[in-house]
């Protein structure tokens, strides 16, 4: 097993406070990003008639948080400008946001079932990649704090290991 350089207590090393804070400046820049990229869709969406084929919630459990959390999920099929095509996205962002409870992801689905026709939104830049709500996502906000803090924290760890 290698050793990181980083710990619990922060990192270790000059390299891992480094890491920390290039990984940090990434997951802010594409949280930063996708939010930008959403609110650009949002702008710009068309309506199309879309068909709902299958709604559901996955449960997911990641090493990284105790517990489950839950993502809604939605597959519809539609058509734009003569093609047709199929998505999952309930809302514009590329991070999929979930939810600490299986009632709290199944309300987001809630409006929509199998074989009902519904409204989805498309992008004209990115027509396969339609969603359901013509909304922002908070996710991306929430990486970019999670990539800041990380960010600062490498930073202020690799000024402290420069330093000393």
């Amino acid at each position: 097993m290698s050793d990181t350089g980083i710990s619990v207590d922060g990192p270790k090393t000059r390299k891992g406070a480094l890491a920390l804070l290039l990984i940090g400046l990434a997951v802010t820049g594409y949280g930063a990003y996708d939010y930008t990229q959403q609110s650009d869709a949002v702008a710009d969406a068309v309506e199309v008639d879309a068909a709902i084929t299958d709604v559901g919630v996955e449960s997911t459990s990641t090493g990284s948080s105790p517990g489950t959390d839950y993502r809604p999920t939605v597959r519809f099929t539609y058509e734009y400008d003569g093609t047709e095509y199929a998505s999952t996205n309930v809302f514009p962002s590329a991070i999929t946001s979930n939810y600490d409870t299986e009632s709290a992801a199944r309300e987001v689905v809630a409006e929509y079932a199998a074989g009902e026709p519904t409204t989805a939104y498309v992008d004209p830049d990115d027509p396969a990649g339609a969603f359901l709500r013509a909304q922002t996502s908070n996710a991306p906000l929430f990486a970019a704090a999670l990539g800041l803090f990380l960010a600062l924290g490498g930073g202020a760890s690799a000024a402290k290991r420069i330093r000393g």
